[in-house]
């Protein structure tokens, strides 16, 4: 099976709405701090390396073996349960290589659109614990994931899929599947899809009352909405929208998260609206700087899976995305994918140390920050922290090329007399300001050598906004 390039990721939301509860308000802001997290897609899919969930979709983008059946493929993706036995399962190695990365939160997938759950559901026996997984101590594997980031102190976030291609009550047997929608109509069947409601609510339940202290319930996808919400955007990923609406009751299931989890922060993807607290732009950044909470969820290599001799990103890459998200306004939440056996790969514990080294010492120009008006110069972004009274400079620089004897740029003055510290050392650089320009001298150990940082930080005490 090969997918064509995947036509399935969420765009933003063109819209949105501040939550008005003081709590979720307060849980946002502190989300706002954290700046860099981590979501890890885990499912069948790991089993044979594939793409999450979407090979059993029937869309023109996809691509499966010429000489296969449809239900014959399905049949097979969902029989890969005896197959899922993740006996080097470790979530102590998946949180520790997050905190090493400098990570702060964390997003697990619960189920993904195929419907198999990564935790001990009473709603489904599709689920990671009756398998042949079933008998370790560790089966109700979302329990573990997130006790182990937990006691890393990261936030914690809940993926879970809105959508359940496994579930007869949004697939119904009877019918064909044709796309990624219910394959049935749901104002002649009201009593299949209220049943499927009651499903979605009951798990998104056990999660918000089984699993310990939650931060954030992140709900995919997004064409499970009412039909006022679709807009021509939405009809434009790939696959056609019905004519009935989708709607699961998101006010009952947000009332009844809250009620467990105050301050609960909700994304509900692209829905725009009460239920989505922070937008979800996939696989890009956008082109300019945003004055409201959102978050780019890339990937670390290619794919959200785990897909064997996968490419990754260089460190520096993730690095210069990382910054620039964070001058724009945003959070990076970086995607990566445990092997079938449950441990990451050794190239991404790698990358991942690569990363931490650098935001160790740099990290005061990311977390807590938030943003100014100028926020880039060519290369170089500007931060600012809380108070507003010191920025950041942060210059990316490119692999494997000469350093530069100075630093310039035309915005964000410093304040007369103060000390600009390079935070890689804590040591103060030399600048002056000549013509409306900012020169700040490298230090000779640094000038004219090939560039040994992917990035170069820089603090000092602000001279206006």
């Amino acid at each position: 099976m090969s997918v064509k390039a995947q036509q399935n990721v969420h765009p933003q939301s063109t819209t949105y709405e501040w939550p008005t509860d003081e709590l979720v308000k307060a849980k946002l802001d502190k989300w706002q701090d954290q700046k860099f997290g981590i979501i890890i897609h885990w499912g069948l899919y790991a089993v044979p390396g594939i793409i999450e969930s979407w090979s059993i979709c029937n869309e023109d983008w996809i691509e499966r073996d010429s000489s296969s059946n449809y239900n014959d493929y399905k049949n097979w993706y969902w029989g890969l349960k005896k197959d899922f036995n993740p006996v080097k399962f470790d979530p102590d190695q998946w949180a520790k290589a997050g905190k090493d990365a400098g990570m702060k939160y964390v997003v697990f997938t619960t189920k993904h659109h195929d419907g198999f759950n990564m935790f001990d559901t009473k709603q489904s026996d599709f689920k990671i614990s009756s398998g042949p997984f079933a008998n370790n101590p560790k089966a109700n594997v979302a329990k573990f994931v997130f006790e182990a980031f937990r006691k890393n102190d990261f936030m914690i976030g809940a993926y879970f899929s809105k959508p359940d291609w496994h579930s007869e009550n949004y697939w119904w047997p009877k019918y064909a599947t044709p796309d990624r929608n219910t394959n049935y109509d749901i104002r002649k069947f009201p009593w299949r899809w209220n049943k499927f409601k009651e499903f979605t609510y009951n798990q998104i339940s056990e999660l918000m009352h089984d699993y310990g202290s939650m931060d954030i319930l992140w709900l995919d996808g997004g064409w499970v909405r009412p039909l006022e919400t679709v807009n021509e955007e939405v009809r434009s990923w790939g696959a056609a929208i019905p004519n009935w609406s989708q709607d699961i009751d998101m006010p009952r299931i947000a009332d009844m998260a809250r009620t467990a989890q105050p301050g609960l922060l909700i994304v509900d993807r692209t829905v725009h609206g009460p239920y989505e607290n922070y937008q979800t732009p996939e696989q890009k950044i956008p082109e300019n700087q945003l004055d409201h909470p959102w978050e780019s969820c890339l990937t670390l290599a290619n794919n959200w899976g785990y897909v064997p001799n996968d490419q990754f990103k260089s460190s520096a890459k993730i690095i210069h995305t990382l910054i620039e998200v964070v001058a724009k306004g945003g959070s990076l939440l970086l995607g990566i994918g445990p092997k079938p056996d449950g441990t990451l790969s050794d190239t991404a514990i790698v990358r991942l140390k690569e990363i931490g080294k650098w935001v160790k010492v740099n990290g005061n120009a990311l977390y807590n920050t938030r943003t100014t008006p100028y926020y880039q110069e060519n290369n170089i972004y500007f931060t600012k922290n809380k108070t507003g009274k010191l920025k950041y400079a942060l210059v990316c620089l490119e692999e494997k090329s000469v350093m530069p004897a100075t630093i310039q740029w035309k915005t964000n003055l410093p304040a007369k007399g103060t000390k600009m510290k390079w935070l890689q050392t804590g040591e103060t650089v030399k600048w002056i300001i000549a013509n409306g320009v900012v020169n700040v001298k490298l230090p000779k150990k640094l000038s004219k050598h090939t560039v040994a940082y992917p990035a170069l930080a820089f603090s000092f005490a602000s001279a206006g906004l």
